[in-house]
């Protein structure tokens, strides 16, 4: 009997497990990269002074990320969606003033073709960043129970028995940034999804705003650009 309360004492006393908490570090990395290809398209293609779209979106992504270490996750998902959609809707317009471009041929046909692959780059780098931001309540809401059974994509692990995850030494898999950055690329480059399908609706349409902006840039501007080199 004594045996058993001092085990049982014992397991009382022992702290309990939190599921561990997802980098951020690479998704900061994602819009750090998505703010140096802007840098690098010719003023033709910019939105007012080169500094100012840069400046507004480290501006809104740098206190999310002190509101993240201090706590405040509502204040950081709010300043993250802002400095996403301002990303998006920096994309739009640079993809339209390419397709401009092409027409009243006032940027050279090698920097025409250079911002073609830029744009479809930071094209991967947004809609990743929303997919990551979006799904499953984000990445807060995730890092709050162990695993992943619920969201907006399927992953393959979703699929798998809980023996098999155990077998893998993935019992506890959750997506992080790596894996929507990969169903980002894979959505640009084969206009549709591959091994993770979408299941819910804004998830769908997400996908198919990327895939037509990745078509526009690929099959449309790059093609043409190569063409009058």
């Amino acid at each position: 009997m004594a045996k058993d309360r001092t085990e049982t004492l014992r397991h009382e006393q022992s702290p309990i497990e939190e599921p561990e908490r997802e980098p951020r570090w690479p998704a900061f990395i994602a819009i750090l990269a998505a703010v140096g290809l802007y840098t690098g398209l010719p003023e033709e293609l910019t939105m007012g002074p080169r500094w100012l779209f840069p400046a507004a979106v480290l501006a809104l992504s740098i206190p999310g990320i002190v509101f993240y270490h201090t706590g405040r996750h509502r204040l950081n998902s709010i300043f993250g969606w802002t400095a996403e959609g301002l990303l998006t809707a920096g994309l739009v317009i640079c993809v339209s003033r390419l397709i401009q471009a092409l027409f009243t041929n006032n940027v050279k046909p090698e920097q025409l073709l250079l911002s073609a692959a830029s744009l479809w780059i930071t094209n991967i780098l947004v809609f990743a960043l929303w997919y990551w931001r979006l799904d499953a309540g984000g990445p807060y809401q995730r890092d709050k129970v162990p695993g992943h059974s619920e969201g907006a994509f399927l992953f393959p692990q979703m699929t798998m028995s809980k023996e098999k995850l155990r077998e893998v030494g993935q019992q506890n898999w959750s997506p992080n940034f790596i894996d929507y950055l990969f169903l980002a690329f894979n959505t640009s480059t084969a206009f549709s999804p591959t091994d993770v399908p979408a299941l819910a609706r804004w998830a769908k349409m997400l996908m198919m705003l990327q895939s037509l902006l990745s078509l526009l840039i690929i099959a449309l501007l790059a093609a043409r650009a190569v063409n009058i080199l």
